[in-house]
């Protein structure tokens, strides 16, 4: 079964990387650029892992609002929020409403994909299955 990602971003650009980046056989991916958008997502569909912008269409608060019906709606989810302005008043209302990961921009990819595998999430840089542990496949071990 797939993973679901959510990627709630309103900067078109950065939002395709961050689509691109997940894009990968195992996570189904979406993608919205407004509150409304991301709402709406939320309502349909559970979420393995959230990566918001907190500022969203110039709403201060618009990242936070998603961070809420998450919590609500994906309440097993991964939120990693990102922001230009990480101001301790964001910081500390992120974590509250359930946000995993508070980050500034701009972020290394290679930390979001990090952050994602550790939640079992696949990413074009990290493929989850480098960050399980190996089982042993074959019959018995032997024994002295």
């Amino acid at each position: 079964m797939p993973r679901q990602v959510l990627i709630v971003e309103d900067e078109q650009g950065i939002r395709d990387i961050l689509v691109e980046l997940f894009d990968v056989e195992d996570n189904a991916v979406h993608a919205a650029g407004l509150l409304d958008e991301a709402k709406a997502a939320l309502a349909r569909q559970v979420y393995d892992l959230i990566v918001t912008d907190i500022r969203l269409g110039g709403k201060r608060d618009g990242g936070l609002q998603v961070m809420a019906a998450s919590g609500l709606l994906s309440p097993e989810a991964t939120v990693i929020a990102l922001t230009a302005y990480p101001d301790a008043d964001n910081r500390h209302a992120s974590l509250r409403l359930g946000a995993t990961h508070f980050l500034e921009k701009p972020v290394d990819l290679a930390t979001i994909a990090g952050l994602a595998a550790q939640a079992g999430v696949s990413s074009a840089l990290i493929p989850v299955a480098a960050h399980r542990p190996s089982t042993h496949a074959g019959g018995m071990e032997a024994r002295p």
